[in-house]
């Protein structure tokens, strides 16, 4: 057997062994001591932790002599998450360990001189550097982004919902694919998440391609040769923008209210009172028109640094070809610009779909739908949840649909972005 897969096997029993096998004593010192550690302090942490991500407890929690006993089930949950993130962490240590060994045996099998403790820790830095500098963010994006993302897929496999499945005082329970098949099976649920699906879609369509090309117009107006004092009209178009969206919003939606300023304003021309927010078709209406005047600023702005940057002497040529101003738009300035902003379109999208304050600030997902269940006419996905987990503690339908979300918008983002040609090429000049 040679010595280098010797040091592996020895280093896969238990950590360190390779490296004393290879007469590496401090560092045999550090990842045996390493492995004592977990084994004394946290063999019992991960073995409690691991039984309450199966089970989910045993006991609802209870009060005996003013002393709490019994098991939360969603606390367990988090636990057992944690502790499985800490075994793969612990598992890629492991890994590393064996490969030191290895490595060291080969290195000693062709007859080079093995590394002192302190040439090996020189080595690592020089070498390891730029990781250990990304390890802190690494650890952060973890147990801060990938924690929840794994709890939310976890609850989605759960009844843990209200009435009867609400921790402290009751249990959760594991149901498997029951969540998904009752979303798709179950009519009230099925035609309110069909319903409120379609009109996401149609949302975030719709207030995409309007803020896009009302950013369009306005930076073609604000950059037209005829235009003076541009810089006023910029910083008048910009204003929407600059205003927090949150304080807008809910001006917005005193204005448009039954006895807002501008029905005020219709009875005052003997013209009948309009429901802007209680009318389904006119709210949804105003919730595009609202999300075009705040977003469109943002689009001006980019594409007026776009257009001034597209050289002049392409404009040149197709004057000198008898091209007419339609021609020179379509052929020249949309394509440029499309092309420098298709990321962007993309990336509007996903926020579109998942626009939560535009809804929720401005019509609150109303006028109420009695045909769904928890959702209103205006509601979009993102919304609804809102709804199912603080008002209505429906967790466990909230995490499937949340999940649902995150494979729609994933896949046409990332399918969109990889078809752009700004993403298969550097430069279009």
């Amino acid at each position: 057997m040679k010595k280098s897969t010797k040091a592996a096997l020895l280093s896969t029993v238990f950590m360190g062994l390779g490296q004393f096998y290879n007469r590496e004593i401090i560092k045999g010192i550090i990842f045996s001591a390493f492995e004592l550690i977990i084994l004394i302090f946290t063999i019992p942490y991960f073995k409690h932790s691991i039984w309450g991500l199966i089970t989910l407890g045993e006991k609802p929690l209870h009060f005996v002599n003013g002393i709490a006993q019994g098991d939360h089930s969603i606390i367990l949950l988090i636990q057992g998450i944690i502790s499985l993130l800490l075994i793969g962490l612990l598992i890629v240590i492991y890994i590393i360990n064996i490969k030191d060994a290895k490595n060291t045996a080969e290195l000693i099998e062709r007859g080079e001189e093995r590394r002192t403790f302190k040439e090996f820790l020189k080595y690592v830095w020089d070498k390891y550097f730029p990781m250990f500098m990304l390890t802190p963010t690494i650890l952060a994006v973890t147990f801060v982004t990938l924690l929840p993302i794994i709890f939310t897929f976890c609850i989605a496999f759960t009844n843990y919902s209200s009435p009867y499945h609400l921790p402290p005082r009751s249990l959760v329970d594991w149901v498997g694919l029951k969540n998904f098949r009752n979303l798709v099976k179950l009519k009230i649920w099925s035609s309110t998440f069909f319903g409120v699906a379609k009109w996401t879609v149609v949302w975030a369509v719709l207030a995409t391609i309007t803020t896009y090309f009302g950013g369009l117009f306005l930076a073609l107006l604000t950059n037209a040769k005829g235009i003076k004092f541009k810089r006023v009209w910029r910083s008048i178009f910009i204003l929407p923008y600059a205003i927090p969206g949150f304080l807008s919003l809910l001006v917005m939606r005193l204005m448009f209210s039954g006895p807002g300023p501008i029905n005020n304003l219709l009875v005052k021309f003997d013209i009948a009172r309009i429901s802007w927010l209680t009318d389904p078709t006119l709210a949804k209406i105003v919730i595009l028109l609202v999300n075009m005047w705040l977003g469109s600023p943002y689009f001006m702005v980019l594409m007026s640094g776009i257009l001034t940057n597209i050289p002049k002497d392409l404009y040149e040529a197709a004057d000198i070809d008898g091209a007419t101003n339609r021609q020179k738009f379509y052929k020249i300035t949309l394509p440029m610009i499309f092309y420098q902003t298709a990321p962007y379109l993309i990336l509007s999208f996903a926020y579109n779909f998942n626009n939560f304050n535009n809804i929720y600030l401005l019509t609150d997902g109303g006028p109420v739908n009695p045909a769904y269940k928890y959702a209103g006419h205006t509601d979009i996905l993102v919304s609804w949840i809102y709804k199912l987990t603080l008002n209505q503690n429906q967790f466990h339908m909230a995490a499937v649909i949340s999940i649902i979300i995150f494979f729609i918008v994933a896949s046409i983002s990332s399918y969109s972005f990889v078809k752009t040609k700004s993403f298969k090429e550097e430069d279009m000049i």
